[in-house]
């Protein structure tokens, strides 16, 4: 109940300083609220050898994913995102987004409730439903349950532009719950400690260069792992810069953490980044676009708070077919080395689609 008042609070202090709820002039009136309903959803093959010789291959359910949308009114709206993902026993069902929002104009908007994190431009541009991005899998460093970058963000998200002429430049600011116990987790039900965290993301999409952007960000947070007994203040830094054209795409960020100890000043620093170049071909109807991407995560040895990330290096090379609208089937092979041990072999395809 106190979480609800403060939420009230916030939305009608919002309205009351930037402005009263104002109909928006139509032809016929709109009628509030409007439902929409998306989804995607995907089923993949995968055959892997590693270096001893051992095999693994079968086929598996990717995830579900419903994309709900409703304005409910000319400045206010919902946006929900549900997932159900296949394990070996079940399928697990995930809100993994659920934001209210009020627009007030292009450089003021406020969000409140459950995101992706902006520390990385991935995480925003491609949500939940493979069919969204041109490969069949996310980069290791912000792969959905990864302990290395935080996914999920619960709190208050402002964003609009910045007013810069042909620079095109604005930003991402939020404020909200740190990482959870389980660090892989945001603070769904409230934080673990007294510390908020802190996001903020500055970026630049210039007219002479369209398709182009480049930005920074920034995130800070004091956590509380549950494998420590003392809190960690965790500081991440992260730089990119996309050129997507579909002809070609490029697609490369790099991410500098640090852990802290509170208590005892130790700081380990870890490093990872990728670099994802595409093309569409023009020929065949624009449906053929070859890829390739290299990535690395170099994980600090005496790092307090990872405990299931590892060094990586990964090559990958793959093709996306469009053979519809709506479907598109990929296919991928792999070459990666895991703690500097012998490489693995995989291939993986996936058809995708989305309604």
């Amino acid at each position: 109940m106190r979480l609800q008042s403060i939420v009230i609070g916030l939305l009608l202090v919002s309205t009351f300083v930037y402005g009263a709820d104002k109909p928006t002039a139509t032809i016929a009136p709109i009628k509030y609220p409007s439902l929409r309903l998306m989804g995607f959803g995907d089923v993949n093959f995968y055959s892997t050898e590693d270096g001893d010789g051992n095999k693994e291959s079968g086929f598996r359910n990717g995830q579900f994913v419903l994309h709900l949308v409703s304005q409910l009114s000319s400045r206010f709206s919902m946006f929900a995102e549900l997932s159900f993902t296949a394990t070996s026993s079940e399928y697990r069902t995930e809100v993994e987004r659920l934001i209210i929002k009020y627009d007030h104009n292009d450089y003021f908007k406020l969000g409140l409730g459950r995101f992706h994190t902006a520390i990385s431009w991935w995480n925003t541009a491609y949500h939940h439903g493979a069919w969204l991005q041109t490969t069949i899998d996310r980069p290791l460093a912000v792969r959905f349950g990864s302990q290395l970058v935080p996914i999920h963000f619960v709190g208050v998200v402002a964003e609009g532009a910045i007013p810069s002429g042909s620079l095109g430049m604005g930003y991402i600011a939020g404020v909200g719950n740190g990482r959870g116990e389980n660090i892989a987790r945001g603070g769904d039900a409230g934080d673990i400690n007294d510390s908020r965290a802190l996001n903020v993301r500055v970026f630049a999409k210039p007219d002479v260069f369209y398709g182009l952007e480049v930005g920074l960000s920034y995130y800070s947070d004091t956590i509380t792992p549950e494998t420590e007994s003392q809190e960690v203040d965790e500081w991440i830094g992260s730089a990119y810069i996309v050129y997507d054209r579909e002809n070609p795409q490029v697609i490369a960020e790099y991410f500098h953490i640090e852990h802290q100890g509170v208590a005892s000043g130790e700081t380990a620093k870890s490093d990872a980044y990728y670099v994802q170049v595409a093309y569409r071909i023009p020929q065949w109807k624009a449906r053929l676009m070859p890829y390739t991407r290299y990535e690395s995560t170099d994980i600090a040895e005496d790092d307090p708070v990872y405990t299931r990330e590892f060094d990586l290096e990964r090559y990958l090379l793959g093709v996306r077919i469009d053979v519809a609208s709506f479907v598109a089937v990929k296919a991928e092979y792999r070459h990666e080395s895991i703690d500097s041990g012998p490489f693995l072999d995989g291939f993986f395809a996936q058809i995708s689609f989305t309604f």
